[in-house]
């Protein structure tokens, strides 16, 4: 298969230099091997997704040299590119996850979770799950609202190659625990969406955030309980703030938007890194 590489924003704020470094990369890696680069909108946080912030996403991609074949603009064989149009791809996969028995219903909130007593926390600071709710069965266990979550084979160690860091392995249970996939308010979570998208739009290898590494780990679970092709990734490394920080869309002073604002031009950004 041809490469097929994807930048995946999320509108809930302005893309700021971490965003364009490593989507410039994953552009790079998409022309270098003469493929397609998509343009996936993840719009599914409905709290927080605005559509100016569609609009500026685009804008600020376009000036700053960013060119895809397919997505929200331009359209493409594997239309709709907005995630919040996809939903009945998500609720297919959720089907054949309670089916396969690979998750199970959980009524606890996040600060349930965090009070939990010597609850540890994964490599990217999400707190590993107590299995509170792990030994509930399909039929609903209450009339509150419940999230599902993907029950974890304890102990097992899932590697990966990755292309910018080489062999990465994490421990289920240890590493990363119980995650949810299909939260209480009706909505995907973002391990079960890119995982479909993903497959779905025949994405051969994701380039992203080197803070996604674990994330990785869920993600090669999901591709196996829904017996999906997995494709290769490339994790780059973070760009970080003069205190050390990974940037965030907090830090507007480095958005794309407001570097523009101020004369900066695409090329002097980019030799910078």
């Amino acid at each position: 298969m041809s490469y097929r590489g994807r930048i995946a924003p999320s509108p809930t704020g302005y893309l700021h230099l971490g965003h364009a470094r490593t989507f410039w990369t994953a552009q790079q890696r998409a022309r270098e091997g003469d493929g397609v680069l998509v343009l996936r909108n993840e719009d599914l946080d409905r709290a927080r997704s605005r559509p100016e912030f569609v609009d500026a996403m685009i804008e600020d991609l376009k000036w700053f040299g960013f060119e895809w074949q397919e997505g929200p603009d331009v359209g493409g064989p594997f239309a709709p590119y907005n995630q919040s149009g996809r939903h009945h791809f998500y609720r297919n996969a959720l089907e054949q996850l309670q089916a396969g028995g690979f998750i199970y219903q959980c009524i606890c909130s996040r600060k349930d979770i965090l009070q939990a007593a010597q609850a540890p926390h994964a490599g990217d600071d999400e707190a590993i799950y107590p299995g509170t709710c792990r030994s509930n069965l399909k039929s609903p266990i209450s009339d509150r609202k419940c999230s599902w979550r993907f029950r974890v084979p304890d102990g097992e160690v899932v590697s990966f190659l990755d292309g910018q860091f080489g062999t990465q392995s994490f421990t289920a249970g240890k590493d990363f625990g119980d995650f949810v996939v299909w939260r209480h308010d009706d909505v995907p979570s973002y391990q079960l969406a890119v995982v479909v998208d993903d497959a779905a739009m025949h994405i051969t290898e994701v380039v992203r955030g080197a803070d996604l590494l674990v994330s990785t780990a869920r993600q090669l679970l999901l591709y196996r309980a829904l017996r999906l092709t997995v494709p290769a990734f490339f994790h780059c490394p973070l760009v970080l703030d003069e205190r050390g920080e990974r940037l965030a869309k907090r830090h507007d002073a480095l958005s794309l938007s407001s570097l523009r604002a101020t004369g900066k031009s695409p090329t002097e950004i980019r030799k910078s890194w």
